[in-house]
């Protein structure tokens, strides 16, 4: 009979085949970024099955306020998820766990002052972010309950993933998060047409989603402290306050840009969903279908980068440069297979897959399907970006493994502020809601052209 054979942290980042060790690292964050997409996803999938299209809207205007619980998990997360890595490497187990402990009360912070500002400024940022008078009262329903008063559980959780990942917990972590994606699943559609009556779909989506956040967050919990037994993990407040100055100035180097990346990715969403309300309700709701859908090649290649970042920074601070650049390249051959397959799906499957997020058999069928019918146009022509898309998540997360926050700051920046955002306005202002759609896939190539010059750089003086 033959048994599995089993690998401690150190053998799985240091000596593991590259492609096994990043298959056991990638697999499971795969698995729960597409389960966590699915779970984003099911809001809008039950919410479609009304068939009203202001509804629709109202979570393309909440999407972008969603996406920033990410962006602030990543300021704790990755920054300090990365820093633990390269500790390890480093075989600083005691200040490994200051660093843990730093980033989980950092991250409880952060996201209780994200909530409260939220809460404050609730109704002028959805109509900053888009809302009008039809969608407004179903966007500040949703955002209340999953930003204002679940924003702690959810941006903890995102957080605990990273720390854990980067420990090489990866399994751990992705049943977390994966465990609130299931509930989700199975909540939504109680809450929103058994529990609620018609009319309050959007508020049943919402409870769902913060209730079983909630949940994830204590099994995430509950991992963490178990993991902190065999690795340097801990939620010591004590420790927290004994973490090195430089060390938490390491946090940040790499947690500010990361955060800035995924905020700049919001911020571009936000000027997304301005423009296309700008035409019309409907259009709205069709790029906040596709924002969606698109998400697919998306969620499995940030598996395969965060799955790749604890293994290049381990590597990284241990002086295998071999093992490093192995484990990059291999990351980014499995990142393009998956988009460039992606593509072919998209382009043939485009009017069945926007289907299925607005059905067309209610009263009001001639806007879901002339929604339908923008969400199919976007779909076929943002997807084309996925591959270029691939490389710039990629080339950042490999500079955040290396602690490089200089260099992962200045593509953030080059690739929303000073290509995609700029190219979005001109290509709406020539072509409409079609040359909305091309700014994607043109701003992200030359966004993925700069990235590769950079991580070219980096890895060069690294060697010199």
């Amino acid at each position: 009979m033959s048994t599995k054979k089993t690998y401690s942290k150190q053998e799985l980042f240091s000596t593991v085949p590259v492609p096994k060790a990043l298959m056991t690292m990638a697999v499971p964050t795969i698995i729960s970024q597409i389960i966590s997409l699915i779970y984003n996803m099911v809001d809008a999938f039950f919410i479609g099955r009304t068939g009203n299209s202001y509804m629709m809207a109202a979570t393309s205007v909440t999407l972008t306020m969603v996406m920033m619980n990410t962006a602030l998990s990543n300021l704790f997360g990755i920054g300090g998820g990365s820093l633990v890595a390269r500790l390890m490497g480093q075989k600083k187990e005691e200040n490994a766990r200051q660093i843990s402990s730093f980033s989980f009360y950092g991250a409880v912070m952060i996201a209780a002052a994200y909530s409260l500002l939220t809460g404050i400024f609730l109704h002028p940022l959805l109509r900053l972010l888009g809302a009008s008078d039809a969608t407004i009262g179903y966007a500040s329903s949703y955002a209340l309950i999953v930003i204002v008063l679940g924003g702690v559980p959810s941006i903890l959780s995102l957080a605990l993933g990273h720390l854990l990942r980067n420990a090489g917990f990866s399994s751990q972590a992705s049943f977390g998060l994966s465990m609130g994606g299931i509930l989700n699943c199975f909540l939504d559609p109680l809450f929103m047409f058994v529990l609620l009556p018609k009319g309050q779909e959007v508020t049943g989506a919402a409870l769902a989603t913060t209730i079983s956040n909630t949940i994830a967050c204590l099994y995430l919990l509950w991992a963490y402290r178990k993991a902190g037994k065999d690795v340097p993990l801990s939620m010591s407040f004590n420790k927290a306050l004994k973490s090195e100055p430089q060390h938490r100035k390491a946090v940040f180097t790499v947690g500010v840009p990361s955060a800035l990346l995924t905020g700049l990715f919001d911020l571009a969403n936000i000027c997304v969903n301005i423009l296309a309300s700008g035409h019309n309700d409907l259009a709205l709701a069709g790029m906040g279908i596709v924002m969606k859908v698109e998400r697919l090649p998306n969620a499995v290649n940030l598996g395969i980068c965060q799955g790749m970042l604890p293994i290049v920074a381990y590597n990284y601070s241990s002086g295998n440069r071999e093992r490093m650049k192995e484990t990059i390249n291999t990351a980014r051959l499995a990142g393009l297979v998956i988009s460039f397959s992606c593509i072919v799906l998209f382009q043939i499957f485009a009017s069945p897959v926007t289907k299925l997020f607005l059905s067309t058999k209610t009263a009001d069928s001639a806007t879901a399907l002339q929604t339908i019918a923008y969400a199919a146009l976007f779909l076929r022509i943002r997807c084309l970006a996925s591959p270029v898309q691939m490389m710039n998540y990629h080339t950042s997360y490999c500079m955040q493994a290396m602690g490089k926050g200089k260099e992962t700051l200045l593509h953030a920046f080059v690739r929303e502020l000073c290509l995609y955002i700029p190219l979005m306005f001109l290509l709406d202002s020539l072509f409409g809601e079609t040359g909305l759609a091309c700014a994607l896939p043109l701003g992200e190539g030359l966004a993925s052209l700069f990235a590769l010059y950079l991580l070219h750089n980096t890895i060069k003086a690294e060697n010199d």
